[in-house]
């Protein structure tokens, strides 16, 4: 019997020792880890690898179960898994397993309790961002790129292409850093790459004025012929 660990934090500057140690001192000999979001299974290899290896008798071991998904349905999902496959998963706080049925019924609880947890920190954040932007202190999503330094590039001479993949922002980003106050840059407007924006055409002259309509010829009656 192989017991095979696996350790996942949700972002990348999260770190993955202590679960790797835990697992390693719960005596798995293999231990594979990821930083991949925990509310689906898209995107998260690692855990994929390892359901493909277990074999019957082998033993998939996780610190916690949220650290295996969030997802009840997930969860639930690879215990199947395991158990067509012929093996087990352990957790270890708290410490279960489902090689028995009360350890089934407890991994099923403490799956709805991680998708409820997940779902209670969404609402908390949206609350968050409501309140401050209630209070004005909302900023939102901070720039890609500062546009000093946008400026900076481009009066040095550089181009809006070269900006952009310098900055790894798009040329539209860089276009607005580029706009004056209260304007908007047009992408297409033939300035972005050093290019001279094309001179606009002269105006053309006006048309000649109209000449003053001829004053009606008033018709004189016929003369009558004299009687003979």
């Amino acid at each position: 019997m192989a017991r095979i660990g696996y350790a996942r934090v949700s972002t990348a500057d999260q770190d993955l020792t202590l679960q790797v140690e835990r697992l390693k001192a719960a005596g798995c000999t293999i231990v594979r880890s990821e930083k991949q979001s925990g509310k689906s299974m898209a995107g998260r290899d690692e855990l994929e690898t390892v359901l493909q290896f277990l074999r019957e008798g082998d033993e998939l071991v996780v610190v916690r179960l949220d650290r295996l998904g969030r997802s009840t349905r997930d969860v639930l999902n690879i215990v199947h898994d395991l158990d067509k496959a012929g093996a087990s998963l352990r957790v270890l706080d708290p410490e279960l397993t489902t090689s028995g049925d009360l350890g089934r019924i407890v991994v099923t609880v403490l799956g709805m309790v991680a998708e409820m947890e997940h779902r209670f920190i969404l609402e908390r954040q949206r609350a968050g961002i409501e309140a401050a932007k209630q209070r004005g202190i909302y900023k939102g999503r901070p720039r890609t790129a500062p546009n000093a330094e946008i400026r900076r590039r481009r009066a040095a001479g550089e181009g809006v292409t070269d900006i952009a993949r310098a900055l790894k922002v798009s040329r539209m980003t860089v276009y607005r850093a580029l706009a004056p106050e209260g304007g908007e840059a047009a992408a297409g407007d033939g300035a972005g790459d050093g290019a001279p924006a094309p001179a606009a055409a002269p105006a053309s002259p006006p048309p000649p004025a109209a000449s003053p309509a001829s004053p009606a010829r008033t018709r004189r009656p016929p003369r009558r012929a004299s009687p003979a």
